[in-house]
């Protein structure tokens, strides 16, 4: 009974909503160089080619780890490391996007593209500390339910920033939508001047040689250094490959593009925040290590019920029953595999080698992925979603190592 009261407090903590709302300015940028952006450049007549290739400005996202040692090395006056480049990095977010509210994607693209990975590295440097924020504040047993909080703020943000700016989009003018998200912004970074800095967060490397090289050197010398790595970019491998073709695989099972905007988008995204906040709440109770058991293995069966529904056919009540078994097992997953990466962090260059981790997560979404559609044509729908199912096996078997219960130093 003391520990459910005690997750019923930590579940209502103030530290917990503080992470909802880092996640919500952290979400915010994403698709307003993204999907946002692609909408306004498509009414301002910007060739097609020419909206395929923007894609590339959101390559800061991988790269963070190249700058991410600077963040862990200087301090921003008394505003402290943490807090200081927060305020920073959002302040300037709410500037880039004023000017490209005054930029017209038709009559000026180049402007437009130079403005847009400015956001996008300036949004990269934002996950970086607030990673490293969230790590220094949280103790190891409630890293998992904090990473849920970001997470779910994370996915509201993407949320205003696509869904409600569109439609902001059909009332307002593209530059009233673009100066509102940039006053948000505005209110970030004042609101957050209100939030200490953490504690850990002043111990930083006393040069730039400490905190570029003693990260990588005290991470590689770590006994299992290579099987951390392999784990991470195999735990959600399959996951990833498989809905890299959710969409096509819909529309070709008879699955209507409204059935999927209602059933595969809102009420997805509803079960993946609810699986966040469940996961979260059960690794309180469970431990990190488990809940990745757990969790791992409800993704791999949530894929393996993708090739039953091919199999049956499909039904509108079925489809929503596969996609909320998805969402809420996806939820749970990224709770604890984000949890876990945290937890691996040596808290002196918690930025810089929180920014490996997260940059190695991208890896399958980008390189396992691009062969799936090779995959379903040679496979079928069937097999396909099966072979995702079993490439969740080697991530799992992974764990069984005891690398997985160490700790940094």
């Amino acid at each position: 009974m003391r520990r459910k009261t005690a997750s019923f407090g930590i579940l209502f903590s103030p530290r917990m909503g503080i992470q909802l709302f880092y996640g919500f300015l952290s979400g915010l940028p994403l698709l307003l160089t993204g999907s946002t952006l692609q909408a306004w450049m498509v009414e301002s007549q910007v060739s097609l080619s020419a909206i395929g290739a923007f894609s590339l400005v959101g390559l800061p996202y991988s790269l963070k780890i190249a700058w991410s040692p600077f963040l862990d090395r200087f301090t921003l006056g008394k505003m402290g490391r943490r807090r200081g480049w927060l305020f920073l990095t959002r302040l300037s977010l709410a500037g880039a996007l004023l000017v490209m509210s005054l930029c017209d994607p038709g009559a000026h693209l180049t402007w437009v593209v130079g403005v847009a990975v400015l956001i996008t590295f300036l949004s990269a440097s934002q996950d970086i500390v607030a990673d490293a924020f969230r790590r220094e504040i949280m103790a190891d047993e409630e890293i998992g339910l904090a990473t849920a909080y970001f997470i779910n703020g994370y996915r509201l943000g993407l949320l205003f920033a696509g869904a409600f700016a569109l439609y902001l989009s059909s009332v307002l003018t593209w530059v009233r939508v673009y100066q509102l998200m940039a006053v948000v912004m505005v209110a970030g970074a004042l609101l957050g001047l209100m939030i200490r800095d953490s504690a850990t967060a002043q111990t930083h490397p006393k040069s730039l040689r400490e905190a570029i090289v003693e990260p990588l050197l005290e991470y590689f010398r770590r006994d299992h250094a290579w099987k951390i790595l392999a784990f991470i970019l195999l735990y959600k491998a399959g996951d990833a490959m498989a809905s890299n073709l959710f969409t096509p695989f819909f529309l070709q099972m008879g699955i209507t593009k409204v059935e999927i905007a209602t059933i595969a988008k809102t009420f997805g995204l509803a079960a993946t925040l609810v699986g966040g906040m469940v996961g979260g709440i059960l690794i309180l109770n469970l431990g990190i290590l488990r809940s990745l058991w757990i969790f791992g293995i409800l993704q791999a069966l949530s894929t393996a019920c993708f090739s039953w529904w091919a199999w049956t056919g499909a039904t509108y009540a079925s489809f929503a029953y596969v996609i909320a078994f998805e969402n809420l097992t996806s939820g749970m997953g990224s709770a604890s595999y984000g949890a876990f990466m945290a937890t691996l962090t040596n808290r002196k260059f918690t930025a810089t080698q929180y920014a490996l981790f997260s940059s190695l997560m991208g890896i399958p979404r980008v390189i396992l992925a691009s062969p799936t559609g090779k995959m379903a044509e040679v496979l079928g729908w069937p097999g396909f979603f099966i072979f995702c199912a079993v490439a969740a096996v080697p991530g799992l078997l992974l764990l069984r190592g005891s690398w997985a219960r160490e700790k940094p130093r």
